[in-house]
């Protein structure tokens, strides 16, 4: 099992990087972990529509060139399907017992996910119907990665 993570913009703040570091790390137990990062497309507050459409598109370029073929692709998506933690351990699990052996992640940039990189996903998959800043949604999804692989292998997780 090997499961990719592409992601919109570099983390910078330290905080943020020792934590991903850290579920990577506990990750590691369980199974192969890439993560990606592709350039995000400076945004201002005085974009318009056009321009954000734009920036979305050339991000979701870099973001499709990264996704390999065989990929199951999740996409978070405000508008996704909300799982508790079991949900998205037994949708991980059925997954690699189905014979999908690549799973990739995909957390999109302050604009949102292009269509185009919607339209490739196999799940949409929501956290909450708020909005996240990507740096901590990367964090938040590790973990719930990490909590999954935990369920699975009927090992205690905090509820």
């Amino acid at each position: 099992m090997k499961i990719t993570l592409i992601t919109v913009g570099k983390l910078k703040e330290k905080y943020w990087k020792q934590a991903v570091d850290e579920y990577v790390k506990r990750l590691g137990a369980y199974t192969k972990i890439e993560l990606i990062e592709v350039q995000d497309e400076k945004d201002t507050d005085n974009m318009s529509d056009k321009d954000i459409e734009i920036a979305k598109h050339t991000e979701a370029e870099r973001i499709l060139s990264k996704i390999k073929d065989d990929s199951y692709v999740y996409t978070l998506e405000i508008a996704g399907k909300q799982l508790d933690s079991v949900e998205l351990s037994q949708h991980i699990e059925n997954n690699m017992n189905t014979g999908k052996s690549h799973l990739t992640f995909i957390i999109g940039g302050s604009n949102g996910l292009h269509q185009t990189v919607s339209a490739r996903s196999n799940y949409k998959l929501s956290f909450s119907k708020m909005t996240f800043p990507h740096q901590m949604m990367k964090v938040i999804l590790l973990e719930q990665l990490y909590r999954s692989f935990r369920i699975m292998k009927g090992q205690a997780y905090h509820k």
